[in-house]
Parts: C-alpha cells; structure tokens; sequence
C-alpha cells in the first residue's frame, strides 16, 4: 500500500492513485501471479500452541506497524482499537492492560522501564514497563508506523514526515531531531529504529540508512543503500520499511526493489550486497540472514559473504511477514494466517500452522517461544519441537 506524510497525504495519495491507474493500463494483458497453493508434505517436527489471547482493535485493511516485543520474562502487545497490554511470556497471563483513548499504528518499543507506542495522529504514550502506569504523552508531528526504540538516553521515534527524534525518558520532551527527505510517493510502512550501544540505526524511504549518536541526535553516518532506478515513480520506489538488524559490530539491512546490505556499524561501510527486493524484513544469526522478499521468496544467505545458501519459493505472493530464527528453524506468517516453519539449513518445509487471520508484522523470539500478532489483533505463542 502506498503512503504519503501526514502533512500533505491527500496529493501524494491523489498521485499514488494516478500511477497505480496507469501501470495497471499498461499491463492489463498480462495474468496476475495469484498467491502460491499451500501443498501437502509430511511434518517433520511438532509445533505446539503455548497461549493466545488477544488486543482491541485490527485493521484487515490498513498496514500498520503493531507488533509484540520483549523484555525479561514479558511481552508486550498493543492493538489498534488503543489497548497495550503486558503478558507473562511463558503461560500468556495478563500482568497488566492499559488504554490510550487514541489509535495506535506503531510499536510497542520497551526498555529503560518503559513501554512506548505511537499513534496514527503524531502521538508518542509512555508506560511504566512494571504497572502500566502512563508516564507521559508528547506529539511528534506526523504518525508513527513503527516501534519506537528506548536508548539509556532516549526514546526514539519514526515518523512517516522522515524524522527521527529523540524524547526524553522522563517526560518525552524533544531532545534532538533529524530528517531525511522523502520521495513523493512512498510504500505505506516505515523502518523502526534499532538501538545497540550509543547508536540509534534506522532506514528511510529514500534508500538510506542513517546512525544517530542517542543523546545528542548526532550523525554518525549517512549511507545510501539503493539509489533509486527507472523513469517512473513506482519504478524509483526505494523504501527500507523494516527495521535494521545488528550484530556484533555488522549491520543488515534490507530495502524494496534495492538490495541486502551489510555495513560496518561504526562507518556505514557496506561490506556486501545483493540485489534482493524486501520490505518485509531479515532475521540474522551466527551463520546466516534470511530475507523474505517483496515476491514471497525466502532466501538464506551466507552472513559474512552475502552468498546464497538457499532460496524457498513455494511462498511465492502470500505477502509474508518478516522471518524470525529459533534455533535452526525458520518462521515466517503469511496473509492467511499460516505460519510456515523451515529448516535452516536447507529451507525445506518442516511444518505448518494456523495461527488467526493476515499477519504482517515481525514476531518476536523469546527463549524457544515463536510469539506472532495477526493484524486484527490476536497474540499467539508457538513453541517447536524436533
């Protein structure tokens, strides 16, 4: 879905509609790849439902950036209709639920004993991470479709205008802010922030990825992953609407129609690319980084040489998520609600599961938990078993 800032959304969607109008003209002739068929195959590991509860509020329609997170021996959830709720990891009890009155579009991001999400209308709401308590609210000028991240310095947030700000963890005042331009017309999505050290990384629709020092907003660097190719603006679309990945002193990014990279954390520099399209995400390990690309492939790489390792293509257009590592098992969700489990080494199916309705949004790992919410709000914990 494409997007424009929230300041002048009505143009850029007017603009959306026209290009979209007319690169279905132009290939009106060709068939349309429908989503693959599921095939049968045997079960090679067990996979078992551990709990499941749910959030007030989804959106079957509009995309946005609600997904669990951990901390400890919890996990936090939100949903669109304004619920956020803490739950024991291991057995899914509610330790706490909380209400925001507003609707919620991005997070949630937890540290720092604090749980952060942000809402569709530029607003940022704070949470003790123990009782949630509200600690404060503050606007930020445009709508957060991702989680915020929470530094010892700061809490930082995306918003869809192409800034990165820094808030003060006491009391979300604005301590810093930067800003990359945006194209005209932008997939409908942005990247988190990810927080590792001093440094806040974070990918924006105009190919880049930038390092921010957290205390000070100050750049550390600015590298330019996919410049933009092609005549029209669908064809320009460079957008990295995930979140980064770090390890250790690498970064891995992925972008649509552009490339995975991995950079040196404190330089930029990139090390190795490839010409793979995603706006869904990656997942990295010791040994490898599985992408799950913008046409349903999922494809391993080989971590410090961007090598293939295997490529999966029986998911080819069911509109994946994100993929997540646990152990040598691969997960990734789809727009039907199954969760599809494949084997790390050779991306070979090893197991199925239906978990709710669409699922757009990165689950999150906690121990040999596999936690996924589904876009209308349902939290669900899988646990595999060989």
């Amino acid at each position: 879905m494409l997007s424009g800032t929230l300041s002048n959304r009505l143009p850029r969607l007017a603009a959306a509609a026209v290009l979209l109008a007319a690169f279905v003209a132009c290939d009106k002739d060709k068939e349309i790849d429908p989503p693959a068929e599921l095939v049968d195959f045997t079960e090679s590991i067990t996979v078992g439902r551990v709990w499941s509860t749910s959030v007030v509020g989804g959106d079957e329609v509009m995309r946005s950036g609600l997904s669990p997170t951990a901390l400890g021996d919890q996990v936090f959830a939100a949903g669109r209709g304004g619920e956020v709720v803490a739950l024991q990891s291991a057995n899914g009890k509610v330790v706490w639920r909380a209400k925001t009155g507003v609707t919620l579009s991005g997070g949630p991001g937890a540290g720092g004993g604090l749980v952060v999400v942000g809402s569709a209308d530029g607003e940022v709401i704070a949470f003790d991470a123990a009782t949630g308590t509200r600690r404060w609210s503050a606007g930020v000028g445009g709508e957060v479709l991702a989680a915020p991240a929470v530094s010892a310095d700061a809490v930082i947030v995306r918003t869809v205008a192409g800034r990165l700000l820094g808030l003060s963890l006491e009391d979300g005042r604005e301590l810093w802010r930067e800003y990359q331009q945006i194209p005209r017309l932008t997939l409908r999505g942005t990247g988190a922030p990810l927080v590792a050290g001093n440094a806040a990384f974070c990918g924006f629709d105009n190919g880049r990825v930038i390092s921010v020092e957290t205390a000070r907003g100050e750049i550390l660097w600015d590298q330019l992953i996919s410049p933009p190719k092609g005549r029209t603006e669908l064809e320009r679309l460079v957008d990295i609407d995930s979140a980064v990945k770090v390890l250790g002193v690498d970064v891995f990014v992925a972008g649509f129609q552009g490339r995975v990279a991995m950079l040196a954390a404190d330089t930029g520099q990139i090390w190795w690319s490839r010409e793979i399209s995603s706006y869904r995400g990656l997942a990295v390990d010791e040994e490898r980084v599985v992408v799950a690309g913008a046409t349903g492939e999922v494809v391993a790489l080989r971590r410090r040489t961007g090598v293939d390792l295997w490529r999966q293509d029986g998911l080819r257009m069911r509109r994946l998520s994100a993929p997540v590592i646990v152990g040598n098992y691969i997960a990734v969700a789809d727009f039907e609600g199954y969760v599809h489990w494949l084997d790390g080494d050779t991306g070979a199916f090893l197991a199925r599961t239906k978990i709710g309705g669409r699922t757009s949004n990165a689950p999150v790992v906690v121990g040999d938990l596999v936690i996924f919410q589904d876009d209308e709000g349902r939290v669900t914990a899988l646990r595999p078993k060989a």
